[in-house]
């Protein structure tokens, strides 16, 4: 609770600093409509007792003052609602999302990412902020809706402590109300099912793939029996619910009106004998109308900011995870400007968090500088975790990874990165964006350089692509937003073409960097980046690493490294490891022979087993 505390303080904080002229309207109306609801029961009491007393001038005061109090009332939860949208959306929640953005997109490891449990965290977290934000405010609402009610309960009892007893009436409907609204919620689940299946029936007969199956099959009829039979049950266990909920909010309304009948009847019997005014049986009776009002709105503010508590526990958790992972942040180190020994790994084994099965297990190997490095193997083998210790989206569980002698872990992690090409296995889709600019996010300080650009996209053997665009490199990448789609193999030449945006890497990863594409232009795109990597082994002494399932395009590496299972079990070169008849070999046959399978027939499947 005390966590709690603090973040509402923090989030008040940021509206004040961002937008303190509003913060202070916000907190002037709320003070306002205590003032002005109090107000216009003493009125009320004040002009009914005037005129019993024959005081017209006094009553007729004091029938201003109502009518003023009123108004007040209706101008002030209008403008609350117009300021109140405008400083949660605009100003304060803006400013959060903003913040939180920035605070995920800067994480410098992607643990976050790869974990469903965080994984589960962060997707809470979407929109988060500006339900924060209306939790907070809502917590301070809460706040002066308690002092209306206190001032309520104050007044009543000082014509009879009996109508104390209007609080209990007052939270029987809200009670009954609370309970339908369980009986809804449990309805809504227990025919999610239903309900979901024939929204999925209706889509299927409205989508364009799957209606010309339903209509060669002459299915049509029976998905829409089925899709009718499913809206059925969802309707009819959602009607139940609805009445018997309906039936409990009549009861509790019913106690409210009786209970409150037999005090009203109290006070007016105080007011014959003499005991009470006539003025305060109008008092109690307009204290009473709007009692129940606030009891249900301070527990409907209440409910809110507790609620909020649902996006808290996970953004609480998202700032410590921040705060240890900056804590973490030791290195000070920069990359030497040109690599002569190389990138060595001491003894390195890793283990992702939560798991307890290493998936590199004591690697011990040197990348040469100014060497093309090949890296192959099985799937589950460990090649794309290396790529992203080298990357240092992770640190190493045990040993060492240096560069140049230096600790990788030593090294600031920006500075390690902007030395660094990577064109990776899963790589981002941009649709939102343009040609030109979802490859000059490569290398954002050059996002503007059309040469630079033209040289990422010819190394990527992209130029055809770009000639086939609409618009060129100006060509957005979705229809959503009035461009194209691009097939999985155009995506990848794009991530390629982004891997070659940075002039002077140190380091150059291509993990399964073909995937996606045809021999042919697997073929050119090899051949243009081996040119490059000879081109940086001589400028730089940088090291191209690459990893690819297809064991003859990586016949030309410098070093070719086999990992099984977690271990580096063979190094050498392409000839070397073919003539030493292991695991390497035994991998480059299988494949060669099914090559020769898929040439002799077309009808021979593809048997080609694909190392990973």
């Amino acid at each position: 609770m005390t966590r709690y505390l603090r973040l509402w303080v923090e989030v008040l904080g940021i509206s004040w600093r961002h937008a303190r002229g509003l913060t202070a309207t916000v907190f002037g109306i709320e003070t306002g409509l205590v003032v002005a609801n109090i107000a216009i029961a003493l009125a009320m009491r004040s002009t009914v007792d005037e005129l019993v007393a024959r005081d017209t001038a006094a009553a007729i005061t004091a029938a201003i003052v109502a009518a003023v109090s009123c108004t007040l009332v209706l101008v002030l939860n209008r403008l609350h609602g117009l300021v109140g949208l405008f400083l949660i959306v605009e100003k304060t929640g803006v400013v959060l999302e903003d913040q939180l953005m920035r605070d995920i997109a800067t994480l410098e490891q992607i643990e976050h990412l790869e974990r469903s449990d965080y994984l589960d965290r962060i997707t809470v977290l979407k929109g988060a902020p500006k339900r924060i934000v209306s939790g907070m405010w809502n917590a301070v609402r809460a706040c002066f809706t308690m002092l209306q009610l206190a001032l309520t309960l104050l007044l009543l009892g000082t014509v009879s402590p009996w109508l104390l007893a209007l609080v209990v009436l007052a939270v029987a409907p809200l009670w009954c109300d609370r309970r339908g609204r369980q009986i809804e919620s449990r309805a809504e689940i227990g025919t999610a099912e239903a309900f979901r299946l024939q929204r999925h029936l209706f889509d299927i007969a409205t989508d364009a793939a799957a209606g010309k199956e339903i209509r060669t099959g002459q299915a049509g009829p029976e998905v829409a029996r089925l899709q009718s039979e499913a809206m059925r049950e969802a309707i009819a266990g959602r009607y139940a619910a609805r009445m018997r909920a309906a039936w409990l909010r009549a009861l509790g309304w019913t106690v409210f009106v009786v209970g409150f009948t037999v005090l009203l009847g109290a006070v007016a019997q105080g007011a014959r004998s003499g005991t009470a005014t006539a003025g305060d049986v109008v008092l109690v009776v307009t204290l009473t109308l709007t009692l129940q009002q606030t009891v249900q709105a301070a527990v409907g503010q209440l409910t809110t900011t507790m609620s909020a508590g649902i996006h808290l526990e996970p953004y609480l958790w998202l700032r410590s995870y921040l705060a240890e992972e900056r804590a973490s942040r030791t290195g000070d180190s920069t990359p030497p400007d040109r690599l002569h020994t190389g990138i060595r790994f001491e003894h390195v084994s890793f283990t992702y968090p939560g798991t307890d099965k290493p998936v590199l297990d004591d690697v011990d190997v040197l990348l040469p500088a100014g060497s093309v490095v090949a890296l192959v193997g099985e799937f589950g083998s460990g090649k794309s975790t290396l790529v992203k210790l080298l990357s240092r989206f992770y640190h190493p569980s045990a040993g060492t990874i240096t560069v140049d002698g230096i600790d990788l872990r030593d090294m600031k992690t920006d500075a390690w990165r902007q030395r660094t090409s990577a064109a990776y296995q899963d790589f981002g889709r941009y649709p939102q964006m343009t040609f030109g600019e979802a490859v000059g996010l490569g290398d954002i300080t050059r996002l503007d350089d059309g040469a630079a650009l033209a040289e990422a996209i010819d190394s990527a053997d992209a130029d055809g692509l770009v000639r086939r665009l609409p618009d060129g490199t100006a060509t957005r990448l979705s229809p959503v937003y009035g461009g194209i789609d691009l097939s999985e193999g155009q995506w990848q030449k794009t991530a390629l073409a982004r891997a070659g945006m940075r002039s002077d890497p140190l380091l150059f990863l291509l993990d399964e960097p073909t995937a996606s594409l045809d021999a042919p232009s697997e073929h050119a795109i090899f051949q243009r980046y081996m040119q490059r990597a000879r081109r940086l082994a001589a400028d730089r002494g940088a090291i191209t690493l690459v990893v690819s399932h297809r064991l003859s395009t990586v016949a030309g590496a410098d070093l070719v490294l086999v990992l099984d299972r977690g271990k580096l079990v063979e190094q050498g070169a392409h000839e070397q490891l073919l003539a030493a008849g292991g695991r390497y070999s035994e991998l480059y046959s299988l494949q060669a022979r099914a090559y020769s399978m898929r040439r002799g027939s077309e009808l021979i499947p593809d048997t080609t087993v694909t190392p990973r």
